[in-house]
This record gives C-alpha cells, sequence and structure tokens, in this order.
C-alpha cells in the first residue's frame, strides 16, 4: 500500500492505494482517514486496484472552507476521482462518505458504475436532525466530545474495544476545523440527496449494523427500496463502525457487489 498526495483545484488530495486491476474508491467518514478501510483495502487489493481517498480536512487533504455543504464534498469527489484518472469506479463511502458517494452517483453516473452506502443516513427524524446539528454547533466551538461517539459505536467485546481504540486515534489527531467543517455537511446533509435516490440506477448496495442506533436498518433498507437496483444487507451484532468490527461479513457483502453486472458508461 503507498500514500500518495496529488494537487486539485481544492488544494492537496492525500489518498492510499494498492492493488491492480478495476478501479475501487473508498470514502471514509467524518473524523476517520483513509487508513479506517484497512480490512477491505487488504481484501480488495487481491483482485482490484483500491484508492481510499482522505476527505477534505482529514488525514494530508486540505479542508474546504468554512460553511461548505454536502454538494461541494461531491464536487471534490468528482475532482478527486477525475484528477486520478480512473474513468467509471465501484465508488464504496462510510458514514458521511456514504452520503457523498450517494449524491455523486445521482449526479455524475458517468463517474459511478457501482455505489455501496455503508452505515449512511437518509432522511433523519426532526429528533435525529436536532441532535446532530447541536452536535455540529459544538464541534465548531471547539467543544469536542469523543466519548459519547464512541460509546455509541462500539460494545465491550474484544474486537470492539481493538477497534474502537483505533478509531479513537484518528478522531484525536483530525485537525478540529476539517473536522468541524465535515461534521457541520453531515449534520445538514441527509435529505440533500434523498429524492434523487431513485436517479441511482447502477448496482446499489446499502449495508449497515443492526445495532447502529443513527445509520438504521431502516434507513438501509428505504435506501435500497428506492433505488431501481438497490440492496440492503444487515449485520447483525454490529454498530456504526461495521466495516471494523465486522470485516469478513462486509467484504463479502463487498464482493458480491462487485460482481453485480454494471450498466454501460451512461455518457
Amino acid at each position: 500500500m503507498t500514500s500518495t498526495t496529488l494537487p486539485l483545484s481544492e488544494g492537496t488530495l492525500s489518498f492510499r492505494s494498492a492493488g491492480s486491476g478495476p478501479p475501487v474508491v473508498l470514502i471514509h467518514g467524518v473524523g476517520m482517514q483513509s487508513a479506517a478501510w484497512g480490512p477491505q483495502i487488504a481484501h480488495l487489493a487481491q483482485a482490484r486496484r483500491v484508492i481510499a481517498l482522505d476527505m477534505p480536512g482529514h488525514g494530508g487533504s486540505t479542508a474546504l472552507p468554512l460553511g461548505a455543504t454536502l454538494e461541494d464534498f461531491v464536487a471534490w469527489a468528482a475532482n478527486a476521482i477525475t484528477a486520478l484518472g480512473l474513468g467509471r469506479v465501484s465508488l464504496a463511502g462510510h458514514s458521511m462518505g456514504a452520503l457523498v458517494a450517494g449524491g455523486l452517483s445521482a449526479t455524475r453516473p458517468d463517474l459511478v458504475a457501482r455505489v455501496a452506502l455503508i452505515n449512511g443516513v437518509y432522511r433523519r427524524s426532526a429528533e435525529a436532525r436536532a441532535a446532530v446539528e447541536a452536535r455540529a454547533s459544538q464541534i465548531k466551538d471547539g467543544q469536542i466530545d469523543l466519548e459519547t461517539p464512541l460509546n455509541r459505536w462500539f460494545g465491550d467485546s474484544p474486537s470492539e474495544i481493538a477497534a474502537r481504540d483505533l478509531v479513537a486515534g484518528w478522531l484525536r489527531s483530525v485537525d478540529p476545523k476539517g473536522y468541524a467543517v465535515a461534521y457541520g455537511a453531515f449534520a445538514r446533509g441527509d435529505a440533500t440527496y434523498a429524492d434523487r435516490i431513485k436517479d441511482i440506477t447502477c448496482p446499489l448496495l446499502a449495508l449497515t449494523g443492526d445495532g447502529d442506533a443513527n445509520s438504521t436498518p431502516a434507513m438501509a433498507q428505504a435506501i435500497a427500496n428506492a433505488a431501481p437496483n438497490g440492496r440492503c444487507v444487515v449485520i447483525k451484532g454490529h454498530r456504526h463502525m461495521v466495516n471494523l468490527t465486522a470485516p469478513e461479513a462486509v467484504n463479502a457483502a463487498l464482493d458480491t457487489w462487485l460482481a453485480t453486472p454494471t450498466q454501460e458508461d451512461p455518457r
């Protein structure tokens, strides 16, 4: 696996790449970095070229300006895939990365051959939206509480404790400004492309854990139902960081998704 940077109009793009073959692009969630896809990079790179992007303001990628919206992150992702010269890709996103991947798939089908939305949010309830917007406001003001999300995302089994330690390290190392900008877009973005899911005609996988209270199984099923070629997978006994706590199950679901035939390039 190699770590590389590339100039974009928005600044520096940092990413990890491994393997060769058809391209798979991975976009992580808020507060994480490309390393959070470690189990998927190792598995998928056996047969494909895997490119895990550092989202703006995370890892080595330049942050977007304060007030950036989900649309701005989608435009960034389009620029990144274009600059990398990948053509149409299989695109997977986790949490906020799922919002970005969904938005890009709906608006730029020329860039996306398949899309996987892992622990994605979709049309939050008014109560859930108020809670996440309040957290975004606190983060913007420099009040960063790590224990609350960690307690929500992880149980106390040995495998979950090991994953929690990794995630805690990434959260502690993230740039506060980049974190605040991304979290603000995440908090406001759950409905931005919700009406466009029906326009995503490529194979779509919506995957979550049955214990994820914020990216719920009901949300995943609703996404899959709205997409013309959607499929829902719910992994029992796991929560929000399911790609780290249940990597074998997630990798198997991704293998099935990657084996699904795609349409011709719609351009």
